[in-house]
């Protein structure tokens, strides 16, 4: 499967949601990719004037023929190059079809192009988007890509065999999208009750060509209480991105960092909710990402921990 090498100068078209206020989607995904010393070009699926968590919203969405002909104006002008595809949120089974036909298209145009999938379906038993665009996931958009990263709702809606109740069976459902196609698979979040007290896993596992490239593995974090914040998943996809391209054999590092790096936000945001009187609304919850450039930068990664095993 084809992958980008750490030594090509990277370039990523992102394809997810926009708010002109707040960080979800290209807002949490162009700034960090930038700072990493990547080229992005970003498309916007829809464009909000803030994230759904809010009261209320406005805006619009792209359609598939929006979508196509940006796409095509790249393609004539011999800009459609990159080492990358990124996308998120997607909201119509249309549009998907028109992402499908771009992932071919760039596959073609680079040998090295690498599919990073974030399959944006929804969260905590509740899906974001319709029905129909699970199915549309898994036999169109799984098979072409070469990194996805759901969360454990969307694992579980993307595989066979209902809820996950045990870290053994998340592993079993990451095999599962192996099967259909990807070659690296990493669930960005568990369900507390499958954690150890206090902490969060993030599970992850790659089959590479070789044996010892071969194997799976799980980052621990402390958990940060109290708080929800949202974009966090869009900005771990586009941290993992980055890091995977400078330790392409090692997908266990570029998750770490990325983690590192997410949590470092997280406690940053979450303190400056504190000093505004705690959890107030949404507004004092949005990411401190601008505050985090340092974090971003040069990652700590003193506060999580990676165990990796063969595949079994």
């Amino acid at each position: 499967m084809a992958r980008a090498h750490a030594t090509t100068f990277p370039s990523v078209l992102s394809i997810q949601s926009h708010v002109v206020h707040g960080y979800v989607g290209n807002k949490s995904a162009v700034f960090p990719l930038q700072l990493l010393g990547v080229e992005v070009d970003a498309i916007n699926s829809v464009q909000f004037s803030n994230h759904t968590g809010y009261a209320s919203f406005t805006g619009t969405k792209m359609s598939d023929s929006e979508l196509w002909a940006l796409f095509e104006g790249l393609e004539k002008n011999g800009l459609a190059k990159y080492t990358h595809l990124l996308t998120g949120y997607i909201g119509s089974a249309a549009v998907l079809e028109i992402v499908t036909k771009i992932v071919k298209q760039l596959k073609a145009n680079n040998a090295d192009f690498l599919y990073v999938c974030d399959p944006v379906l929804g969260d905590n038993g509740k899906l974001y988007v319709p029905p129909e665009l699970v199915a549309r996931f898994r036999t169109d958009v799984i098979p072409v890509a070469d990194v996805v990263v759901p969360n454990q709702f969307e694992i579980e809606q993307l595989t066979e065999g209902g809820p996950i109740e045990s870290v053994e069976t998340a592993f079993e459902r990451m095999a599962q999208l192996h099967a259909m196609g990807p070659q690296t698979v990493l669930v960005s979040s568990l369900d507390q009750h499958l954690c150890p007290e206090g902490e969060m896993l993030l599970l992850g596992s790659h089959k590479g060509g070789a044996p010892e490239d071969t194997y799976t593995f799980t980052v621990q974090f402390p958990r940060i209480k109290d708080f929800y914040f949202t974009g966090t998943g869009d900005l771990l996809a586009a941290l993992f991105l980055a890091w995977l391209h400078k330790h392409p054999k090692k997908p266990h590092k570029a998750a770490e960092i990325a983690v590192a790096t997410v949590q470092a936000v997280i406690a940053r945001t979450r303190d400056a909710c504190v000093a505004v009187g705690g959890e107030a609304g949404p507004r004092s919850r949005e990411l401190r990402l601008i505050q985090s450039k340092r974090d971003i930068e040069n990652p700590d990664t003193s506060c999580v921990s990676v165990k990796c095993r063969p595949h079994l």
